[in-house]
């Protein structure tokens, strides 16, 4: 019967104004959703009180829900940090640091073999704000000892190097900057937390860099499906420069997103060991075909800093060390690069796609000159091709190698 009540409210408005509020004793495994733009206040006291900056209240979907909130503090928890902000990509992590730590007249060092979206925005992007930069050698601390001037404000580190995966004195380098006051801002992706601690680096407290930076979308995800980055720091100061840059850029991820992420993080060492695992196998096994002049990586004797690697990630897993599931190969130059492209895509198991940490292994070919400005002595001649290791049976992921290698060998022949 309708409600002719002339006072009554309409039935939307009711559907909107409904009064039930659930039990607030609710326990689950995975915390709950919560997605806002707006956020009601109960009053106008409160409005203008809350306070979103030191994370005792919600005032504005982009400063963070329950949820986010939540996965803040856990992402802290795994690399050893007190204070983060969540952003939509690994890449949008490195801008809001550099974008956040300098300004006009500044200059950043980045490595050579840093990830090539993160060199690509200073090259492109800070310059047109006053900011210069320059390219060190990941290998050579004394060069960049050298490059470190008045203007210098940040010093990006990236352990392993992106694609050559060489694996730097990171130590070294921390020691350098912190002796000449400079902040150090690490890709953290690779170690993810799990492979030595960014900010306790000796484990005692006494060195550690400024700022980790992470792309969530590789193992925080786990899943391929997820574009996110995190900012961490353990400086208050230092976070909140961060912070009200992140704000004033406009940064905010979703909450499914964040949900995504939550869920796999409990799963994130054990998924992280088995994708080592099976990369070392395949690395070593990969070092006895004719067609491999070099195996890229780091727990590798003979690989680009493998002493470094072994100095930090080496007492992990009852002395085998971490080291992910990436690495790379140089194919031997007596094959050409359509040689190398139709090895890729004989690949069946491997498919052809960027990104790593996700189930699915993944196969990229590269061409190198275009990547480093600097000289690679270390490097054999040949093509450059990066394998991301996924969850599949090693064994099953040797047999496609061996295929696509041998179909090679016959197109070269």
């Amino acid at each position: 019967m309708k409600n002719t009540d002339p006072n009554a409210p309409e039935l939307i408005t009711s559907l909107i104004h409904h009064p039930y509020q659930p039990p607030a004793d609710f326990a689950a495994p995975q915390p709950g959703v919560f997605k806002a733009s707006t956020v009601i206040f109960p009053d106008v006291a409160a409005m203008r009180g809350r306070e979103w900056k030191d994370k005792t209240g919600y005032t504005y979907g982009l400063h963070g829900t329950p949820t986010s909130f939540i996965l803040e503090e856990r992402l802290c928890a795994l690399e050893g940090g007190a204070q983060c902000v969540l952003v939509p990509s690994g890449l949008a992590a490195i801008s809001t640091v550099d974008l956040a730590l300098l300004r006009a007249g500044d200059e950043v060092l980045i490595p050579d073999n840093a990830y090539g979206p993160g060199k690509d925005f200073a090259v492109n992007e800070l310059s047109r704000y006053g900011i210069t930069h320059a390219f060190y050698d990941p290998l050579n601390p004394s060069d960049l000892a050298q490059r470190i001037n008045p203007a210098t404000k940040l010093v990006w580190l990236e352990a392993p190097g992106s694609v050559t995966m060489e694996f730097p004195d990171l130590c070294e380098q921390v020691r350098i900057c912190k002796e000449r006051g400079v902040l150090t801002a690490l890709d953290n992706t690779w170690g993810a937390g799990l492979a030595f601690q960014p900010f306790d680096l000796l484990g005692d407290g006494s060195l550690g860099v400024d700022v980790s930076a992470h792309a969530l979308t590789k193992y925080p995800s786990g899943g391929g499906d997820v574009l996110m980055g995190s900012i961490i720091t353990r400086s208050e100061p230092l976070h909140m420069k961060i912070k009200l840059s992140h704000m004033r850029l406009g940064m905010g991820v979703g909450m499914n997103d964040v949900e995504a992420i939550l869920r796999s993080l409990p799963s994130i060492a054990l998924r992280y060991r088995a994708h080592d695992l099976a990369a070392r196998k395949l690395a070593v096994w990969l070092q006895q075909q004719p067609a491999i002049a070099q195996v890229l990586h780091p727990a590798l004797q003979d690989a680009p800093g493998h002493a470094h690697w072994k100095a930090l990630c080496g007492a992990h897993n009852g002395g085998e060390g971490a080291a992910a599931g990436l690495f790379s190969v140089m194919i031997d130059a007596r094959f050409t690069q359509n040689h190398v492209d139709a090895f890729c895509d004989a690949l069946r198991l491997f498919k052809l796609g960027y990104s790593w940490g996700g189930p699915i292994s993944l196969v990229v070919p590269y061409h190198l000159r275009s990547m480093r400005g600097g000289s690679t002595p270390h490097l054999k001649p040949g093509t450059l091709v990066r394998f991301a290791i996924g969850l599949e049976a090693v064994e099953d992921l040797q047999r496609d190698l061996e295929q696509a290698l041998q179909a090679m060998e016959r197109a070269a022949a």
